[in-house]
């Protein structure tokens, strides 16, 4: 089965997450649990935790259905020690937060070497600092989301992923998110079905498919390879239908969370059924 939906709002709390999700007849969602763009926040009230698990059943999601994302200022691949500190202790507050709310995976981007080392040096940081979360936690593992390699950012390569889990202690709690518009970006062609195919058997063969945890389902307004991340709504942007519909007739795609991050939310329930509706069109 294919989970879909959207990276919904939690105005007023997470607890509306699951609301707001079935209100576009979604069949799963992505969130934040904090504000994304600072990074201090209140702890969790149980008052909204408890109510976060009560909406979760009433609109009936499990937490596998949901993949929640990271704060936007966290760098976990930061080159100075101290500086990452700050980076290190807001993850674990956010890892933490998926945990009082039941939810297993943290998608989180790998981080950037801002130019005062080299990208082999960065990876081996973020495995270092991923090593010292999950050592610090119980539960939650983490998700690496694949990126556009824009600016100073690692993870455009299927390769930087596999360096940085041979590095991880324990790789029950690692996993792998796939971004169509960012593989588009970084250079990986996906808009042919023979070419699709290859770039799946590349990340077989490189990363190892148990660990794909989730994707974004993500149109592109720049070209292949631009290395420049923007996102746009399904069919609309220069990768076309094409590679959903292979997404959505795909076995590593099955019982993870396939988040929306298009940019006119207006189209989110549009666009659920669209994709489901190229699962049945494969299948008739």
């Amino acid at each position: 089965m294919k989970i879909i939906g959207p990276h919904v709002h939690t105005t007023g709390g997470v607890q509306n997450a699951p609301l707001n999700a079935r209100a576009v007849n979604a069949s799963g969602f992505g969130l934040f649990t904090k504000n994304q763009r600072r990074w201090e926040a209140k702890p969790l009230e149980k008052q909204k935790i408890d109510a976060f698990y009560k909406n979760m059943e009433k609109c009936g999601y499990q937490a596998h259905q949901v993949l929640p994302h990271c704060g936007y200022l966290i760098n976990i691949g930061q080159p100075d020690k101290l500086i990452r500190q700050k980076s290190l202790g807001a993850l674990l507050d956010e890892v933490n937060r998926c945990e009082l709310l039941g939810l297993p995976w943290l998608n989180i981007h790998p981080g950037s070497h801002l130019g005062l080392v080299s990208e082999s040096e960065c990876l081996a940081i973020i495995a270092e600092s991923i090593n010292f979360v999950l050592s610090k936690t119980r539960k939650v593992g983490i998700v690496l989301e694949t990126t556009a390699g824009q600016g100073t950012n690692v993870g455009y390569r299927f390769e930087h992923f596999a360096e940085i889990i041979d590095k991880i202690e324990d790789r029950s709690r690692i996993g792998v998110c796939i971004d169509t518009c960012h593989i588009f970006a970084a250079g990986y062609d996906i808009r042919e079905k023979s070419a699709f195919d290859s770039v799946m058997n590349n990340l077989t063969a490189t990363i190892g498919k148990e660990y794909i945890r989730g994707a974004h389902l993500n149109d592109s307004k720049t070209k292949l390879g631009s290395r420049v991340d923007r996102h746009d709504n399904i069919g609309r942007g220069l990768l076309g239908l094409e590679p959903f519909r292979f997404i959505m007739n795909h076995q590593y795609f099955e019982e993870v969370p396939l988040i929306l991050e298009t940019t006119d939310e207006t189209l989110w329930p549009d666009e659920i059924v669209m994709l489901y509706g190229l699962q049945q069109e494969a299948s008739e």
